[in-house]
């Protein structure tokens, strides 16, 4: 049964497929993007989706859709099915095979976590943009994250010429708008609303609980704060020397690694050991007050080192866990072990393996060990519980080392924020990251 919100988007959907108008479903995370998507397809159909999301797309149309003869084209001996009403595969099957996926013209194409093709001048972009189909759906909760010209390439593939190319789009709304130009982001929104949809969760899932969002900050001890101070001098020095020889943001930001590393524990720094760190003391303690109330728990990190180090303090506390990261082989079950009745209460994710696919509404509680560059990736974790299902107010917790790098990053969400309410949301607009904001980091 579709809630009202979802067969208003169906009927969108449906008249733009009518039209031949391809669609930007951009709904928030959890509110059935999928469900509203293959109630819109027809014809022949090739749905693109990360390798993780794929048994859920067979999952929901087996309920949904059962009429329609899915195919599975993925593995090594993957063969296309000339009888199936839906194809289902991956981004990394797509760049593999795109000259045998762009032989057939395809009645309905689907990207699912459309930002996948972000950048357009990428293989994965590029194999999108060259596969015909008569209409093309992209769904994404998260389509601006960095740069506008990630709206662009969405743009692109879905209705190309649209907004011209993208020199023309950098000149004429991408500059503008990075200089706080309201016009600009008016002209641009004009442009998109007739083929983007997107609805909030306080919008239109009035009865789903309240998500509280807070800081949790602890304090370096003092071996702690004595080792990130020599190293964020360290890092100091030598990205303001590399920035002057003409490094990229995107390398810049790997300089900080170990400084964000050494803010979580220091055994994660090249030739330090410890056997503890505050942040992980802080987070043992209300992981143990709070599934000793009864709730659950999830708790993400980035890398898959720092999951280990908790595990071992779970164990040494005899507070039960599950674990799911890109090692996981049977994602499905590890997910129904976690929400089952009884089962255990926290678990255990890599930002990159849990941020998409997954229900986890069992938990109320989620924490964010290690702040990531983009805050639409947390929100993407974050969402795993507060979705459709939940019953319990959730309470998302992002642990913060205070004085270090992990604060300035709190800062930098805000500004990508308003990144993508400039274009989707009507507010102001923002400037990309600059040489002067690197630095401030360290600062």
């Amino acid at each position: 049964m579709l809630r009202d919100y979802q067969r208003q988007g169906v009927d969108w959907l449906c008249l733009l497929r009518d039209a031949g108008i391809g669609a930007l479903l951009a709904d928030d995370m959890g509110l059935g993007k999928t469900l509203q998507t293959l109630c819109a397809i027809t014809g022949r159909t090739l749905v693109i989706a990360p390798t993780s999301t794929l048994p859920n797309w067979a999952a929901e149309l087996a309920r949904f859709r059962p009429d329609l003869r899915v195919s599975l084209y993925h593995g090594p001996k993957r063969a296309l099915d000339p009888a199936a009403d839906v194809t289902l595969t991956s981004y990394a099957v797509l760049r593999l095979d795109r000259e045998a996926l762009a032989a057939n013209t395809w009645d309905t194409l689907v990207l699912d976590e459309a930002q996948a093709i972000k950048e357009p001048s990428t293989a994965t972009a590029l194999a999108a943009f060259s596969l015909p189909a008569r209409w093309r759906v992209a769904m994404s909760g998260t389509p601006v994250e960095n740069r506008l010209s990630e709206l662009w390439s969405l743009s692109h593939f879905l209705n190309p010429g649209l907004l011209g190319g993208p020199k023309d789009f950098v000149t004429r709304y991408a500059r503008r708008i990075e200089a706080g130009q309201q016009r600009a982001a008016a002209e641009l929104q004009a442009k998109i609303r007739p083929f983007v949809l997107r609805r909030r969760k306080s919008e239109v899932a009035r009865e789903l609980p309240a998500r509280t969002d807070l800081i949790l900050r602890c304090t370096l001890d003092p071996q702690e704060r004595a080792v990130y101070d020599s190293l964020r001098l360290a890092t100091h020095a030598e990205l303001a020397s590399r920035l002057a020889e003409g490094l990229d943001t995107i390398e810049a930001l790997e300089l900080l690694l170990r400084l964000r590393q050494a803010a979580c524990h220091l055994a994660l720094v090249p030739g330090q050991q410890a056997t503890r760190s505050s942040k992980q003391d802080l987070l043992l303690e209300h992981l143990t007050e709070h599934t000793g109330a009864g709730h659950r728990a999830l708790v993400f990190s980035q890398w898959t080192s720092l999951l280990d180090l908790v595990g071992a303090a779970l164990e040494a506390a005899a507070l039960p866990y599950i674990r799911l990261d890109g090692r996981t082989m049977d994602r499905g079950e590890v997910v129904a072990r976690f929400q089952a009745q009884g089962g255990p209460p926290v678990m255990l994710i890599s930002l990159r393996a849990g941020g998409t696919g997954l229900n986890l509404t069992a938990a109320d509680y989620v924490y964010l060990l290690d702040p990531w560059w983009n805050p639409a990736v947390e929100d993407q974790a974050a969402d795993r519980s507060h979705r459709i299902g939940q019953e319990r107010p959730v309470f998302v917790h992002r642990v913060v080392a205070e004085d270090t790098v992990e604060e300035k990053i709190l800062e930098l969400h805000a500004r990508k924020r308003a990144l993508s309410a400039a274009t989707l949301d009507g507010v102001d607009g923002v400037a990309p990251l600059t040489r002067d904001d690197l630095l401030e980091l360290l600062r």
